[in-house]
């Protein structure tokens, strides 16, 4: 190739770049080769043009060697590439993409659009069912190094993993804006793997996961079965975590409860800190409620917000959703907030989370799990195993019933409302103090939801 950029050298770039539409994916040509232009080829050097630093730099850095590759397939013999950066010059013929300035101004996150901005840690309540997924969370955004790795969250559907998620990618870009961070789901994941094959850009596929300081993938059970991705996926978690390089993953089940997924990938996923989001507490459902409420102008009575942290107990996304119908209702139609509108508006949702679990049923529960007689339990003796098994029970009554306390006292020979608090109180310490009891406990929660 000569120095002057004649109609045929044009002609032959233009096949270049066709092959490298090919080669690297039409996302990747469009947001970087595309603004490429040729200027001449000195001697052995292919001298082309960028719009930017960051598009130059990009370039060098992901695809060098493909249009070295692929320029001497067409017997251009160069052997390195110079890149010049020249805005005006090319101004009229490179238009850059919004995405790629706004990139280049500010961070270098991927997907940053995807990221709920009401998602951060100031809008999440925290309360013993997640206090240690928060904690953990915490301390993961807020490092620089890699103190947890992978950190691995896992919980019921509209427990908060999702929210937790955002909010570590929110801190770490206010905290360390330089970093390279991608999020997304497994969904995703697959879906841009499947893209790499189909296209053949596999390369390019594995050089933008396994550049970055931080990796979040959400709902990695989504690649349970799918053998190819998790094959794919074990090589880039292994890459980054031997890297240093931070890996965040979520799931509904625990690494060793995922269905469908190697052996070798559910020890790799296990190997970091392991963080569990119970599901939430009557407590924590009106702590949730009660923020929440003070986000409307019309204030929400407390015995609405009560009623609902009691009948709705699915998750948190279904509860924000009914105090949201509420507020909806009461607002355009013009009624005061009451429990009986409250009960109007949502009686399809009340329908649905009706649980069939009653003070016997719970009773039975407990008793088969301490190994203690119904008679015993509805007794006065005051055996250390009895009276735990009895203060649980009236506890687990207490919070998954919507029986008064008088109520639960009858079921259990008559005790009167005040014991039926003490007992509650004394669960409420206990857990805080004693780890065993408070397994036993969530042993028996998780049981009685199930």
């Amino acid at each position: 190739m000569s120095e002057i950029v004649t109609e045929k050298i044009l002609q032959i770039w233009k096949e270049i770049l066709c092959d490298l539409r090919t080669a690297i994916g039409e996302q990747s040509f469009k947001n970087w080769v595309s603004k490429l232009k040729i200027l001449s080829a000195e001697g052995s050097v292919l001298k082309l043009m960028a719009p930017s630093n960051f598009v130059r730099d990009t370039v060098f850095s992901r695809f060098s060697e493909d249009i070295l590759t692929i320029a001497n397939s067409y017997g251009c013999n160069v052997k390195s590439i110079n890149i010049s950066v020249c805005q005006a010059s090319i101004s009229d013929d490179i238009e850059i993409p919004d995405s790629i300035q706004k990139k280049e101004e500010t961070d270098s996150f991927a997907d940053v659009s995807v990221l709920d901005k009401r998602f951060v840690f100031r809008n999440f309540v925290v309360g013993k069912p997640n206090e240690f997924a928060y904690a953990a969370a915490i301390r993961v955004a807020e490092s620089e190094t890699t103190p947890f790795n992978p950190l691995f969250l896992y919980g019921g559907v509209g427990l908060g993993k999702t929210h937790l998620m955002h909010a570590i990618a929110w801190r770490i870009k206010e905290l360390y804006p330089i970093k390279k961070v991608i999020y997304l789901s497994a969904e995703k994941f697959m879906y841009l793997f499947i893209k790499s094959l189909r296209f053949k850009t596999s390369i390019s596929f594995k050089e933008m996961f396994r550049a970055v300081d931080v990796l979040m993938v959400d709902d990695v059970q989504f690649i349970g079965g799918k053998d190819t991705t998790q094959e794919e996926f074990f090589h880039t978690f292994n890459e980054l975590v031997d890297n240093n390089r931070q890996v965040i993953l979520s799931a509904d089940k625990s690494p060793s409860d995922l269905a469908g997924v190697e052996d070798r990938l559910k020890s790799r996923l296990g190997w970091g800190l392991v963080a569990d989001i119970h599901p939430t507490t009557y407590e924590l459902r009106l702590g949730i409620l009660q923020v929440k409420a003070k986000t409307y102008k019309v204030p929400v009575p407390e015995n609405v917000l009560e009623f609902l942290a009691v009948k709705i107990s699915s998750n948190i996304r279904e509860l924000e959703g009914a105090l949201n119908r509420v507020m909806a209702h009461a607002i355009l139609i013009g009624r005061k907030i009451t429990i009986d509108v409250a009960q109007d508006v949502l009686k399809d949702l009340l329908r649905s989370n009706e649980k069939s679990i009653t003070i016997e049923g719970i009773q039975k529960k407990v008793c088969e799990y301490y190994g203690v007689k119904l008679s015993d339990l509805n007794s006065a003796k005051r055996h250390q195993n009895i009276t735990n098994a009895r203060h649980i029970a009236m506890y687990l009554s207490k919070q998954l019933t919507t029986k008064s306390l008088p109520e639960i006292g009858r079921n259990f020979n008559g005790k009167d409302h005040a014991t039926v608090i003490y007992a509650v109180k004394r669960v409420i310490a206990l857990a805080d103090t004693d780890s065993k009891f408070r397994s036993d406990l969530e042993v028996l929660t998780k049981s009685m939801e199930s």
